[in-house]
C-alpha cells in the first residue's frame, strides 16, 4: 500500500537546474556515496544487460544502516536550495550524499528510481519502499513499512533507462578512478565495491606506493604513513588523511601540492595514536596551554607534517622531471624560444641551455607553464626570462614569481639553487671561453710551427703560456711569470698560503734565476698543494742535456727551501720545446722512466717529477681532454685558423680572449713589503 505523496522543498525544474552538470556515471557514483554515508562496507552495482545488448535495469545495493522511516522526512525533504548551478567537479559541502543531492541525480540516466531499504529499530528490522519519478523530482512516494528478516541495507533500482554510456565496463573504469583514494583509505576496514560481482580493483591506478614509519623522539609517538601517487586525477583534491589507532579517519585536509599544474595526484594516509584524541579545528590559546588533548600546535603533529611534506617533495621531483620534456617540446613548437641560428653551434648551445633553464624552473614551479598562459604570453615570458638571465638580474625573477605564485620556502630555495648554478650568462661565457681556448691553441700552433712569424721565447711563447697556463691543468693560480726571481716567488707563494713572508729568504747562488711559469693549485680540502714549473724553449732550440740540467737546477733550488717542501706539497716541472737534441738524453730518460706509467716522465722523486713535452704533444693533450666538448659544440675549427703577419699580431689578438687564465699573484711590493 502506497501512502500519500510528499513534496521536497524545491521544484522539479530547480532540481534539474542545480544538477544539470552531472553526467550519468557521476550520478551513479552518488548512490554509492550514499551507501558509504550510511556506514556500508560493501556496495554492489548491478548493470543488467538484455539480449539486445541494452540495459534492463541498474541497481545499487549496500549493507549500510538503511533509512529509518521516522527520519525519512529529514532524509528526503531537505535539498540544496540555491538556484545557482551546482558543479560536482569542485569541492563542495553538498557532495557525497549531503543535503539530498545524490538521491535525485538519477534523472540523467533513468526515468524511475525505487528504493527498498531495511532498517533496525529496538532489535526489529523493517522494510519499506520509496519511489521517485524523473518527471516529478519534487515528489517522493514512501510505502508502508513491514517487518522483515532481510539484512539491513538499501537497494535502489533504476528502470526505464535512457541511452547513456553506462555499461559494466565503463562503470568499472570510472568508479575505480572516483573511489580509489576512498577504498585505499578504508582498505583495513574491509570496504569493497563490486560491479556485476567483480570486485573493484584500483591497483592499476597507482603510479607509486610507499609506506614509511616515523618516531617522534620527544615521547616516542609512532606514525605509519602511506604515500600513494595516482595515474589519474582524483574525485577530490590531493589530501592528508588523519587516521586513529583503530583505523578510523578523524579528518582530512588538502596537501600543499594542489593546483601546481603538474598533474601530480596523490594521497597521504597518516595513522597514529596521536589522532585518538585530536582536535583538527582552531583551538583557543587557553585550551592549548592546558594540554588536555592533541592539536595542530602539538610538537608531534608539527614533526610528522614536516617529515611528510619533505618526503612528498622528494617523491614529486622525479615525477616532474619525467614530464618536463613534453613541456619544453611544446614551447619549441609554439616558437616561444628566441630566434637562434640553427647553423650556429654557439646559438644552438645557448638554446639548449635556456631549455634547461625552463626545465629547471618547471621542476621548481610547474604552475608557471600551465594553460593559464596563452601562446603569446608563454613566448613573452621565455623572452623576458632570457633577458633577465643574460643581464644577471636573477633576483628580479623572484620579485616576479612572488607576484604571480604562491611558493613555499622549500620551492623558493630549490629554485634559487637551480638559478645559482644554471645562470645563463655564465653558461654563455663558458661556451665563449671554450671557443676561445680552441682559438688560443690554433694561435699557439702558429707561434711554434710557423717560422715565418719569427716567434721568440720571452716576448711570444712565454706571454702566450702566461695567459693560457690552463694547458697544463685547471684551477691553478699563477705565482710568477718570467720576471720574478726565486726569492720573490717564495714571498708570493707564502702570501698565497696566508703565511708570514716578510723574512722569506733564499740561500742559493742561483736565487736570482727566473722561472718561466710557476703556478700552484690546492685541492678541494685545502690540504694538498700541487705546484708546476714550466720552462719554455724557442721552437728552434732542441731539447737535450743542457736544457734538462737547467730544469733540475730549478728543482734543486726548490728542494733547499724549507717553505717549498712541506709534506703536503708536490712539484711537477715541465720542459717544453719543438724537438729533441741529437744527444738522445731525453729519449733515454723517457724510456728509463716508462715503468712508472706516466707519459712524458723523465725524473721521479718523492715529491718531485720532471716531464719533457714537445709542443705537438702539449696540443694533442689539449685535444684529447677537450674532445667531448668539441663534439658537442661542433666547432668549425677551420674558421679559427687565422693568418698573421707576425708573432706580435698573434699575442695582440689574444687581448679580450675569454680563455685567458687569472693573472699572476700580486707582487709583495704592491702590498707594502720591502724586499
Amino acid at each position: 500500500m502506497v501512502s500519500k505523496e510528499e513534496n521536497v522543498l524545491i521544484t522539479s525544474e530547480g532540481i534539474r537546474n542545480s544538477l544539470k552538470r552531472y553526467r550519468p556515471l557521476q550520478a551513479l557514483a552518488e548512490y554509492i556515496w550514499n551507501g558509504f554515508d550510511a556506514h556500508a562496507t560493501r556496495v554492489d552495482v548491478v548493470i543488467d544487460r538484455n539480449k539486445l545488448d541494452g540495459t534492463s535495469y541498474i541497481s545499487v545495493n549496500d549493507n549500510g544502516n538503511g533509512i529509518d522511516k521516522d527520519q525519512l522526512s529529514q532524509k528526503f525533504k531537505p535539498f540544496f536550495e540555491s538556484e545557482k548551478i551546482y558543479n560536482p567537479d569542485v569541492a563542495h559541502s553538498a557532495i557525497h550524499g549531503k543535503n539530498g543531492v545524490g538521491r535525485l541525480t538519477f534523472f540523467t540516466f533513468a526515468n524511475l528510481a525505487n528504493w527498498q531499504t531495511v532498517f533496525e529499530k529496538e532489535g526489529i528490522r523493517y522494510l519499506y519502499e520509496i519511489e521517485v519519478n524523473a518527471g516529478t523530482l519534487q515528489n517522493y512516494r514512501p510505502g508502508n513499512d513491514r517487518r522483515t528478516e532481510r539484512p539491513i541495507g538499501t537497494t535502489v533500482t533504476f528502470t526505464d533507462l535512457l541511452d547513456t554510456e553506462i555499461t559494466p565496463d565503463t562503470a568499472y573504469i570510472y568508479l575505480g578512478e572516483v573511489f580509489c583514494w576512498f577504498l585505499e583509505l578504508n582498505k583495513d576496514n574491509g570496504y569493497e565495491i563490486y560491479v556485476n560481482e567483480r570486485i573493484l580493483d584500483y591497483e592499476s591506478l597507482i603510479r607509486e606506493r610507499e609506506t614509511c614509519n616515523y618516531v617522534f623522539d620527544g615521547n616516542k609517538t609512532e606514525f605509519t604513513v602511506r604515500y600513494i601517487c595516482w595515474t589519474k586525477k582524483l574525485s577530490e583534491y590531493s589530501k592528508y588523511y588523519y587516521i586513529d589507532s583503530d583505523g578510523k579517519e578523524i579528518g582530512k585536509e588538502n596537501t600543499t601540492l594542489n593546483n601546481k599544474g603538474d598533474h601530480f595526484y596523490h594521497s597521504v594516509y597518516i595513522q597514529s595514536k596521536l589522532f585518538d584524541h585530536f582536535n583538527l579545528g582552531d583551538v583557543p590559546d587557553r585550551q592549548i596551554s592546558m594540554k588536555t588533548f592533541a592539536n595542530k600546535q602539538s610538537p608531534e603533529y608539527e614533526f610528522i607534517m614536516a617529515e611528510v611534506n619533505r618526503h612528498l617533495f622528494d617523491i614529486r621531483r622525479p615525477f616532474i622531471k619525467a614530464t618536463v620534456e613534453k613541456v619544453v617540446d611544446a614551447l619549441d613548437i609554439d616558437a616561444a624560444f628566441p630566434n637562434y641560428n640553427p647553423k650556429n653551434p654557439l646559438d644552438q648551445y645557448k638554446k639548449s641551455q635556456i631549455a634547461d633553464m625552463v626545465s629547471a624552473i618547471y621542476v621548481a614551479q610547474p604552475k608557471i607553464f600551465t594553460n593559464s598562459m596563452n601562446k603569446e604570453q608563454r613566448k613573452t615570458f621565455i623572452r623576458l626570462l632570457d633577458l633577465i638571465m643574460d643581464s644577471g638580474e636573477v633576483d628580479s625573477l623572484f620579485d616576479v614569481f612572488d607576484e604571480i605564485l604562491e611558493m613555499t620556502e622549500l620551492e623558493r630555495h630549490d629554485l634559487a639553487e637551480i638559478l645559482k648554478y644554471a645562470h645563463l650568462s655564465n653558461v654563455t661565457k663558458t661556451i665563449k671561453m671554450i671557443k676561445d681556448r680552441y682559438q688560443a691553441v690554433e694561435d699557439l700552433k702558429q707561434l711554434v710551427f710557423n717560422p715565418d712569424l719569427k716567434a721568440n721565447e720571452v716576448n711570444h711563447l712565454q706571454k702566450m703560456i702566461e695567459k693560457h697556463y690552463w694547458l697544463f691543468g685547471e684551477q691553478y693560480n699563477l705565482v710568477t711569470a718570467a720576471e720574478p726571481n726565486f726569492e720573490e716567488a717564495l714571498r708570493r707563494y707564502l702570501h698565497y698560503l696566508h703565511e708570514e713572508y716578510e723574512n722569506a729568504n733564499v740561500e742559493s747562488p742561483d736565487k736570482l734565476k727566473q722561472m718561466d711559469i710557476f703556478a700552484v693549485r690546492q685541492d678541494m680540502s685545502g690540504k694538498t698543494l700541487r705546484n708546476i714549473v714550466i720552462e719554455l724553449k724557442h721552437p728552434n732550440v732542441r731539447l737535450g742535456e743542457k736544457q734538462l740540467s737547467q730544469v733540475k737546477k730549478y728543482m734543486n733550488i726548490i728542494m733547499d727551501i724549507p717553505q717549498f717542501n712541506a709534506s703536503n706539497m708536490t712539484w711537477e716541472f715541465y720542459l717544453i720545446g719543438n724537438k729533441f737534441a741529437n744527444d738522445h738524453i731525453i729519449e733515454n730518460e723517457l724510456i728509463t722512466n716508462k715503468p712508472h706509467g706516466e707519459q712524458f716522465l723523465v725524473f721521479k722523486g718523492m715529491q718531485y717529477k720532471i716531464f719533457v713535452m714537445r709542443w705537438s704533444e702539449v696540443i694533442a693533450d689539449f685535444e684529447l681532454r677537450h674532445s667531448f666538448l668539441n663534439e658537442r659544440l661542433s666547432l668549425e675549427r677551420g674558421k679559427l685558423q687565422k693568418q698573421y703577419i707576425s708573432a706580435d699580431n698573434v699575442i695582440k689578438s689574444q687581448e679580450g680572449s675569454a680563455a685567458i687564465a687569472p693573472k699572476e699573484l700580486a707582487s709583495t711590493k704592491s702590498i707594502g713589503t720591502t724586499i
